[in-house]
């Protein structure tokens, strides 16, 4: 019975070992594609350890003033990040950000998180609206009226956001 006992400990200290070793190599790799603008900087917008941990809440603190306030001229905008990390393809054009071996797609899938932004938003650095897709749902030629999401005009986009029939009718009218 202490022979098992042992074994098992010493199994859990090679495992424990393994996840150290694994961790830093993570934590210690670049943060950039080879190809990329980012490649050739020396730093990003924050320090790299800073970037990993708060890169979500950074997005999502600029989505607000962009989104709710109509301020476009912000620090960490998705579109930034696209623009710098993205890496040349070799034709001329850039490989999405998200595609395999890539920028996001390499944190992303070893920390089994999702990465939703690009159904919605562009992948590549591009000419015009670069936070708007060129392909898939939030794309120019796939956007659709409000109004056109909803079962019934009155249905309402947020608790505190609800049109009256007529506000509607006269929206139309103009």
């Amino acid at each position: 019975m202490g022979t098992s006992a042992g074994i098992r400990g010493v199994f859990r200290i090679l495992w424990g070992g393994a996840l150290v070793v694994l961790s830093l190599s993570v934590q210690s790799g670049s943060a950039v594609t080879p190809g990329s603008k980012a490649a050739g900087l020396d730093a990003c917008v924050a320090p790299t350890p800073e970037m990993r941990r708060n890169h979500m809440d950074f997005l999502k603190h600029d989505r607000s003033l962009t989104v709710h306030q109509g301020i476009r001229d912000i620090k960490n905008s998705l579109a930034g990040c696209v623009d710098c990390h993205a890496a040349q393809d070799g034709g001329g054009g850039f490989k999405p950000v998200n595609d395999t071996d890539q920028f996001c797609s390499g944190c992303h899938a070893f920390m089994a998180v999702d990465l939703t932004c690009f159904q919605c938003h562009r992948n590549t650095p591009g000419e015009g609206d670069a936070t708007t897709a060129s392909t898939g749902p939030g794309s120019v030629e796939t956007i659709q009226p409000l109004e056109s999401l909803f079962e019934s005009p009155t249905d309402t986009l947020h608790s505190d956001t609800t049109l009256s029939q007529h506000q509607i009718d006269s929206r139309r009218e103009d």
